[in-house]
């Protein structure tokens, strides 16, 4: 028998699962009034989603996880956008960086980086929400490819309004409502995340060509687990 969770999400991807990404999350929001939040890197395509947030519901949670090691130019704009959308509660989540007091773990072990500045404390934000909606979409990874628009990660719901959005989509949306653009994404960073481990794209290359340059990953954990499937927190 399925856990009664997994048929939540069943049905609400059976009603909403390809409805317009405004229609998915509204209808997440009012059914998780107060116990959802919505996880933004408030990276290169972060603002339509918030924007779409900002439309129906300003106050809910946003939590940003503030690794230490983000380029300064995204704190920037972080808050740049909340005040241009209105967002209400943005809620920077660091580390405990005991375990890496130099900051230099990522030279070693990145997804030992990863685990201890973005996994960790995303779980611990999370505790006491229901529900989470994230900026993911099929096309940015081979792992992503079959992600549903609601899904269950054992802990909580997760919603992706923009699972099925194709990269047009998302330039067209940042040019309908003319929303500001991360500065470094005209510097030839299309994706950005930390600063250490994100670098420039070259023409002809993948956007995610930049993103842990050399290594064989394309996930930073807070989503899916070494293995490839979604992360099952505890």
């Amino acid at each position: 028998m399925q856990p009664p969770e997994d048929i939540t999400a069943r049905r609400l991807n059976a009603r909403f699962g390809a409805a317009p990404a405004e229609a998915a999350l509204a209808v997440a929001l009012d059914r998780y009034e107060g116990r959802i939040a919505l996880v933004s890197s408030f990276g290169a395509e972060a603002a339509v989603l918030l924007h779409m947030l900002s439309r129906i519901d300003p106050s809910v949670p946003v939590l940003l996880l503030d690794t230490r090691l983000l380029f300064p130019e995204t704190l920037a704009y972080q808050q740049e956008l909340s005040a241009h959308l209105g967002l209400r509660q943005v809620r920077r989540i660091t580390p405990d960086e005991r375990a890496d007091p130099d900051r230099s773990l990522h030279r070693r072990d990145s997804t030992a980086c990863c685990a201890l500045r973005k996994v960790a404390p995303l779980q611990a934000a999370l505790k006491g929400f229901d529900a989470v909606i994230t900026g993911r979409k099929r096309f940015q990874t081979g792992q992503r490819a079959a992600m549903a628009r609601f899904e269950h990660d054992g802990m909580r719901l997760k919603i992706n309004p923009l699972a099925d959005w194709t990269a047009q989509q998302i330039a067209a949306y940042f040019e309908t409502y003319a929303l500001p653009r991360h500065p470094l994404v005209a510097q030839g960073f299309p994706l950005i995340g930390c600063a250490p481990c994100t670098s420039r794209v070259a023409d002809g290359e993948e956007s995610r060509a930049g993103r842990w340059r050399g290594e064989a990953r394309q996930e930073c954990g807070i989503h899916f687990g070494p293995d490839g499937k979604v992360e099952r927190a505890g």
